[in-house]
């Protein structure tokens, strides 16, 4: 296991800075391997980065052994973030107290043979489960937002959980596949949820009225949609949602009711974001902002870099246009883009620690 769980950033932190928590982690976590070997696959019609095997990961004393002991997790799985999906499982292996216990549900939009191999052969000793996410599900729903990657319909995936997941699932922490987790997941997982369907970080000193336009605002009806609540911006990249509830209220119906209504009057400009703001804003359980330092992609257009918000850190989050490994490829990386370097297990990585 490892021992550095949480990074914690002061005010303005010089890149000297955060290049030494970045040796700190090469350093503790070197020990945890077991073994490592390079992978090759197949040829196949979608190139594939080649990763290496990722080190085994084993509980400690005090896990349980039990399904109620699991920790479910769901992602995506795309060619296009593959990289990601891979730093973002090895993270949360690598700071977890009972790492056996992280059950993993992958959503495809294809039957892929060779990205499922992929996570097959890089984490072999993962436990997890592949499932098919049904592109006709969203087909005739999706609105062109303002940047394309948010109107694939993977991106949608996230809406129907409940549907796709075994009924005896009764809590899932979706996360998105452009982050990286320092801190033991546990922690976030046994969030008290009260009452709510799904618990994240709340950001109520977002100016929330730039989520919808004038159209939304200007209309008597649509203005009133929040009447009764305190609407506050969440990130539905980082959520953990009770199923069973989600099931038992309709949720999936309630977001794809405001998807229909974008179809025919225009209210909002980004993807997925939008309707689960409208049914669930100003009523989730707040989780501490720890578990999302969002934004570190930039902003939707240009990507710019983004410095880190002071204070404690468990999860770091690549939202926006900018992602860490394009950047890192392109030798024009962000300040932020080292603390996601040393999770890439992706085979021609130059780390610090093999240089």
């Amino acid at each position: 296991m490892a021992l550095w769980r949480t990074l914690s950033i002061p005010t303005a932190s010089p890149p000297n800075l955060i290049l030494s928590f970045l040796f700190l982690h090469i350093a503790v976590t070197t020990a945890v391997a077991i073994r490592v070997r390079t992978i090759i696959h197949n040829p196949s019609p979608v190139t594939l980065p080649v990763f290496r095997e990722a080190p085994a990961f084993r509980n400690g004393d005090s896990c349980g052994s039990n399904n109620s002991d699991l920790i479910h997790i769901a992602m995506t799985l795309d060619e296009n973030y593959i990289r990601g999906t891979m730093a973002a499982v090895l993270s949360m292996l690598q700071h977890s107290n009972c790492p056996e216990n992280l059950s993993f549900h992958f959503l495809c939009a294809h039957s892929d043979v060779e990205l499922v191999s992929s996570i097959q052969s890089t984490f072999p000793y993962l436990n997890s489960k592949i499932y098919r996410f049904n592109s006709n599900r969203v087909r005739g729903k999706i609105s062109k937002s303002i940047r394309q990657a948010l109107d694939q319909p993977l991106n949608y995936a996230r809406i129907y959980l409940a549907d796709i997941l075994p009924a005896d699932v009764k809590r899932i922490l979706y996360l998105d596949s452009d982050l990286v987790v320092v801190d033991d997941v546990g922690k976030l997982w046994e969030v008290d949820m009260k009452d709510k369907v799904l618990a994240a970080p709340e950001y109520c000193h977002a100016n929330f009225t730039v989520y919808f336009n004038d159209a939304f605002w200007s209309d008597p009806e649509l203005s009133r949609t929040f009447e009764g609540r305190k609407p506050c911006y969440f990130n539905t990249g980082v959520m953990v949602v009770d199923v069973d509830k989600w099931r038992r209220g309709g949720y999936t119906k309630k977001v794809e009711q405001w998807m229909a209504f974008q179809k025919k009057k225009r209210i909002y400009q980004l993807g997925s974001l939008p309707p689960f703001l409208l049914v669930l804003a100003g009523n989730i359980k707040p989780v501490d902002h720890r578990w999302n330092q969002h934004g570190l992609g930039g902003d939707n257009f240009e990507g710019k870099c983004r410095h880190l918000h002071p204070g404690p850190i468990s999860l770091l989050h690549w939202s926006g246009k900018g992602k860490p490994w394009l950047r890192l490829d392109s030798r024009k990386p962000c300040e932020v883009d080292h603390l996601w370097a040393p999770y890439d297990l992706y085979r021609s990585s130059r780390h610090l620690l093999e240089e």
